[in-house]
Parts: structure tokens; C-alpha cells; sequence
């Protein structure tokens, strides 16, 4: 579809709502995981069948101006049904814990944020070039109408990519609340825009360009709160921007561009 989602950020905060009602209910966190990341995966495809399904064949311009749409709708419907204001998510005691390796001291939550991270970027990995169904995808990806020619179920394929989605956005916003113990309605917002700036400056529609992209936008970040002057703590923000907007200048398409992007180049 050549889709940016940036509706992407209200599937977390469904599952940070599920995990919080979850937990006054009194249910085991381990059920409550599961739960908050079956309606993240659900709500994407409802998503997909009700908001994006409809305008499929319209302009890129139209895409991002309905996932914005889908975005400040959920965001006005959290905000009156729920409340507008931060609620506490009851987490187990072990994820506030802490523990020491070598001469550092880790936040067990941390710990487990890493481990997830790099589990689900294998499984993602694998299931993009071993499965025939992720292998659809990114042939869909690349060309569409091709794709279709070839056979492949246009509807199957793309509900199966949001469902991806869903997966991914329940899990990041399990290891998000874990974090901050709370969840709010725009609690999605900026780990997509930080998501959506990585991916650019990775290299759209590459993986590999996205991790490598979070990980220089994480390295960017950390630096500067570590070494900037205090007076100049204010300015974090517009100079970590300014500093991938330079690395763009130098590689346009990102750090590690998607093939098709790299077939236009040549």
C-alpha cells in the first residue's frame, strides 16, 4: 500500500489500556500480556478493514491524511471514554526491581525490553524470508500489481501485514508501560514519531535501514543528554534532528535503503 501509519501509535495505547484494566481486574500478568497484545493485534485489523480497506486505491497523500484521522479519532474517543489524564498500570514488583552485571546496575524491566527486542527483530527476520506469507508481503511491498498477477490475495495479504503490525505494537507497548507504569492517550505518539524518524533514517522499507536507524537516533539521544551542558539540555531535541538531518543529507535514502530504492538509484 506504500502506507506510514501513523494510527500506529493507538494500537499501543489499546494494549496499554487492556494491560491497565487487566490489572484492576485482578488478572495474572502473564494473561493480562496476553489479552492487551490479542486486542492490539485485533484492533489493527479492524483498522485495516474499516478505515484503510475503503481508500486503498487513493493517493499517498490520502493514506497519511486517514491514519491521521484514524489517530486523532481514537485519541478523543480514549480521552472521553476513559479520561484525558495518565492512569497508573499495576505492574508486578519484579519489573521496579534491579539487578548488577559486572559494574552496572539494570533495571530488570530493561532487561527484559533488550531480550523481547532482539527476539521479536529474529522472529520478524525469519518470518519476512522464511515464510510464504511474509514472503507475499514483501513482494506486495514491492510491487503490488505484480504481486497480484502472480496470484496473491491483495485483502489476505495487507490484513496479514496490519495483524503483523498489531503484534509488534502490543508487545512495544507492554515493554513501554513496563517502563513508565502508567498509560495516557497519547501514549503511542511519541514512540511512533521516534519510530518514524529511525525508519527514515534507515532507509524506508528496509529492516535492517529501521534497526539501524533506532539505534543511531538511541546513540544520538543518550550522547547528547550525557554530554551536553546542562544550560543546553533545552536544545537536546533540535540538535539530535539537526544531526540526523545532516546524516541525510549525506545518504538520502537512509543508512541501508530498501532494494527497490537502491533498483531506482541505479
Amino acid at each position: 500500500m506504500g502506507l506510514i501509519n501513523f494510527a500506529h501509535g493507538e494500537l499501543m495505547t489499546i494494549a496499554g489500556y487492556v494491560l491497565m484494566f487487566c490489572g484492576l481486574a485482578g488478572m495474572p500478568f502473564v494473561l493480562s500480556i496476553i489479552l492487551a497484545v490479542s486486542a492490539s493485534v485485533v484492533a489493527a485489523v479492524l483498522m485495516e478493514r474499516i478505515a484503510f480497506r475503503p481508500v486503498r486505491n487513493a493517493s499517498g497523500a490520502t493514506l497519511l491524511v486517514t491514519s491521521f484521522a484514524v489517530s486523532m479519532v481514537l485519541q478523543v474517543l480514549f480521552q472521553n471514554l476513559i479520561s484525558v489524564r495518565s492512569q497508573p498500570v499495576l505492574l508486578p514488583q519484579i519489573l521496579s526491581e534491579s539487578v548488577r552485571i559486572g559494574g552496572f546496575v539494570i533495571g530488570v524491566n530493561k532487561i527484559l525490553a533488550i531480550v523481547a527486542t532482539v527476539v521479536m527483530l529474529i522472529f520478524l527476520d525469519w518470518f519476512m524470508k522464511r515464510q510464504k506469507a511474509g514472503i507475499a508481503m514483501r513482494a506486495a511491498a514491492e510491487d503490488f500489481a505484480v504481486a497480484r498477477l502472480m496470484g496473491i490475495r491483495a485483502n489476505t495479504v495487507i490484513a496479514g501485514a496490519f495483524a503483523l503490525s498489531g503484534l509488534l505494537a502490543g508487545v512495544a507497548a507492554v515493554l513501554w508501560v513496563s517502563q513508565r507504569a502508567s498509560v495516557d492517550p497519547l501514549m503511542g505518539f511519541m514512540p511512533v514519531l521516534k519510530a518514524f524518524i529511525a525508519a527514515i533514517l534507515g532507509g524506508l522499507g528496509s529492516l535492517r535501514g529501521a534497526v539501524a536507524g533506532g539505534f543511531l537516533l538511541g546513540f544520538i539521544e543518550i550522547y547528547l543528554a550525557a554530554f551536553l551542558p546542562p544550560e543546553w539540555q533545552e536544545f537536546r531535541d533540535p540538535i539530535g534532528l539537526a544531526l540526523v538531518v545532516a546524516v541525510l543529507l549525506i545518504r538520502p535514502n537512509g543508512l541501508i535503503p530498501a532494494p527497490a530504492l537502491k533498483a531506482q538509484k541505479v
